[in-house]
């Protein structure tokens, strides 16, 4: 089995092979062990620093903050989920899951110690976007109500979309430790992203009355995870011209899941 990447397309397999393969163990330490074994935090620890200006130096660490805060808002969701998953395989998946947040979070944290930040918990705190902070309180409120669908496409779609498109944005332009840190994360994403998929294709499937509530859901979400677009627009210093473009293709791929009702 190879790592996951692009051109794997979880929708494609039958529900069987899903679980015998996407929700185990196996999969997902043959899927991370390509980018864990060598990088302790990420990266390559012999990959040097890029000079960055104070400026750039300043927008990178709000960026990084905020993605402490969305990677702590699905750690904590996931580990919820296990006991809320309906089958051994669904809590199996998310035990593997939050192991991968934890990670993500870990790294993150790491990245803001190496640029110098000596309190990472106070400037998570002063520079947290507060859209983000609010998704964060519904998405945990789904889970504490015990809403699985709810829950999962809040996270597994809504959330792990944006944060799939901000980072591969953000890798092509970001400093090359920052871009491997990415790297590693997108690919988790992706396989995040393709159980949210597949778990709510096969759950609308035999209940499609279903669909008008995530529709509602995601229409009281979307605009919390599209002010945080905005907010990671100024960050990148990206043009009005270029902005819209990153909040589109999040827009596109959602409906592409068919799931907006």
């Amino acid at each position: 089995m190879t790592n996951v990447d692009d051109s794997w397309e979880p929708h494609l397999l039958d529900e069987d092979e899903f679980i015998r393969e996407v929700q185990s163990f196996t999969f997902w330490f043959e899927a991370v062990e390509g980018y864990l074994g060598d990088r302790p935090y990420g990266h390559d620890p012999d990959l040097p620093e890029a000079a960055l200006g104070e400026i750039e130096r300043d927008q990178l660490v709000t960026i990084l903050c905020n993605y402490c805060v969305g990677e702590t808002a699905a750690l904590e969701a996931s580990s919820g989920l296990v006991r809320l998953a309906a089958t051994n395989p669904s809590q199996i998946f998310m035990a593997t899951q939050v192991a991968d947040e934890a990670r993500h979070v870990e790294v993150f944290r790491r990245r803001l110690e190496d640029l110098g930040v000596a309190d990472v918990d106070g400037e998570i705190a002063r520079r947290a976007n507060p859209e983000l902070s609010e998704f964060r309180r519904q998405l945990l409120e789904f889970v504490d109500a015990g809403q699985w669908e709810l829950a999962v496409f809040a996270q597994n779609v809504l959330l792990e979309t944006m944060e799939d498109t901000v980072f591969r944005y953000h890798a092509t332009v970001a400093d090359p430790v920052t871009a491997q840190v990415l790297d590693g994360v997108i690919a988790d994403e992706r396989r995040h992203l393709g159980f949210g998929e597949n778990d709510l294709g096969r759950r609308l499937a035999r209940y499609p009355m279903r669909r008008a509530e995530l529709a509602e859901v995601r229409a009281r979400l979307d605009p919390l995870i599209l002010a945080s677009f905005e907010a990671t627009y100024r960050d990148l210093g990206l043009s009005r011209a270029e902005a819209p473009e990153l909040g589109r293709s999040y827009l596109e791929a959602v409906e592409r899941l068919g799931l907006a009702g």
